[in-house]
């Protein structure tokens, strides 16, 4: 019995792996479309970083920048240090057009970044693991016999539960970014964005195709969107979560 269930689960590896290969290979031969239609299905049955990554390439080949980016922001929510997505996020967001410049104070984008260096699943490693460490440097400084050893084990007990506490706080805000899903990208051409969840609305500013916008809450068919110092109303189907 447990050599047929190896069997299966080899087979079905094969299988998609096959998929995967068939995929690329419409990529290659310039069938975007059908390679794109294969990454999807294949994303069906799980989020995947390369996937996410392939398909953004698929659709940029298209002309179909938002959801080129789309595509690339999703696969770095899931490889952060994923250097060709965050080359790919660059060069298609240079295609797009927009008046609006995210204006955000320096500190609060660092702090992101360095969030954004890694992903939930680290995070979380790395906090129990210097929280451990922290345990141990306690343990010595209670234990030590020396003075040098308790010194240096008091040291690394508070510079380990600091960064731990830290590296918690990071998975933490990256887990809630991932459930809230607030970040989203403008998937049609040029929509304005209005006072109120009504057409009736006053126009209050404008975004584009490729645009990422920050979802303050939903009412019915439409989403307040907040992007550098503007805030406004958009209709949902106007856009796409990260």
């Amino acid at each position: 019995m447990l050599i047929c269930n190896w069997l299966l689960v080899i087979a079905v590896c094969a299988f998609a792996q096959s998929d995967f290969d068939i995929a690329n290979a419409a990529y290659a031969d310039g069938r975007y479309e059908e390679a794109a239609a294969g990454y999807e299905a294949l994303l069906a049955e799980g989020p995947n970083a390369t996937l996410y990554y392939n398909l953004g390439n698929a659709r940029f080949k298209q002309g179909e920048l938002a959801q080129a980016i789309l595509n690339y922001e999703r696969a770095l929510r899931l490889e952060p240090n994923n250097k060709d997505a965050k080359y790919n996020l660059a060069f298609a967001q240079s295609k797009i057009t927009d008046n609006i410049v995210e204006q955000d104070f320096f500190l609060s984008t660092w702090l992101r970044a360095v969030r954004n260096a890694l992903n939930e699943r680290t995070w979380i490693i790395l906090s129990i693991g210097l929280f451990i460490l922290a345990l141990v440097g306690l343990l010595l400084f209670l234990l030590g016999r020396e003075t040098w050893v308790r010194k240096t084990a008091f040291h690394i007990a508070w510079i380990a539960l600091f960064f731990s506490i830290i590296s918690g706080l990071n998975a933490t805000s990256l887990h809630k970014r991932d459930t809230l899903r607030n970040e989203a990208i403008i998937t049609q051409g040029v929509v304005n964005a209005k006072s109120s969840p009504d057409r009736s609305g006053t126009d209050l500013f404008t975004v584009h195709e490729g645009t990422k916008v920050t979802i303050r809450e939903t009412l019915g068919k439409w989403s307040n969107v907040h992007i550098g110092n503007n805030e406004g109303w958009i209709r949902t189907s106007c856009l796409e979560r990260i």
